[in-house]
């Protein structure tokens, strides 16, 4: 269980319109079309500026975080894995707490890309990306949490994510793991949690410029009234 207690962006960052030359041909650029955003950031007011007077509220978090397949190799931090890696989740904010499994003795964490600001999909292939002057984590062992895939509760729900080059097939991961969390959190019958699922998760897409995409599905803490 990794909990974020705080995030800090440092005074700049900056941002540009990436991706392939399939990409960019499909929505109509030309494949050497570049546009560079350089932006101060205001971390007291949570305010950043680019060079051409856009003006956007921050919302900083860690792209990366995660730890090693159990895997003998060298392995890239580009794609998200079962274990976490580049999730690029805009919802893993400050109070957040992030669940993963743990694939290697010691677990091996490791944590990067910090990003200001993020929109769900990340299509052009960054965010606001940013050095951080301060990432305070606590992390805490939980033996009998039995997961094989990311989950988090944020401030404004539960999470549960789903991860493949498909992205249906991310999207149905991400959907299984909610409907397993529900019925932990709430004692419900599969068809159940499959039914509400319908009225009150909403589906996300994390970003599709890792290569392996990603989904989340969102339980919002107010679904239900008391």
């Amino acid at each position: 269980m990794i909990k974020m207690n705080e995030i800090r962006p440092a005074s700049w960052g900056w941002s540009f319109a990436g991706g392939t030359n399939t990409l960019k041909k499909r929505l109509g650029l030309e494949e050497k079309d570049t546009y560079h955003l350089n932006w101060e950031l205001d971390t007291k007011n949570m305010i950043g500026v680019s060079q051409y007077n856009h003006k956007v509220a921050l919302s900083p978090f860690m792209g990366t975080m995660g730890m090693p397949p159990n895997e003998r190799g060298i392995h890239s931090t580009i794609p998200p894995r079962f274990c976490g890696g580049n999730i690029d989740c805009k919802e893993l904010v400050e109070g957040s707490i992030l669940y993963l499994p743990i694939p290697v003795s010691g677990g091996l964490f490791s944590v990067g890309d910090g990003h200001a600001l993020q929109g769900d999909g990340e299509v052009s292939t960054q965010a606001i990306e940013c050095p951080m002057n301060v990432v305070d984590l606590t992390f805490t062992l939980i033996d009998d949490l039995n997961i094989s895939m990311p989950r988090a509760n944020t401030p404004t729900g539960w999470i549960t994510f789903g991860f493949h080059e498909d992205l249906d097939e991310a999207c149905l991961i991400a959907l299984e793991g909610m409907l397993d969390l529900m019925q932990e959190l709430y004692g419900f019958s599969r068809k159940e949690a499959y039914t509400l699922s319908s009225l009150i998760v909403n589906m996300r897409v994390t970003q599709i410029v890792n290569g392996t995409k990603g989904v989340h599905a969102i339980l919002p803490h107010d679904s239900f009234i008391n």
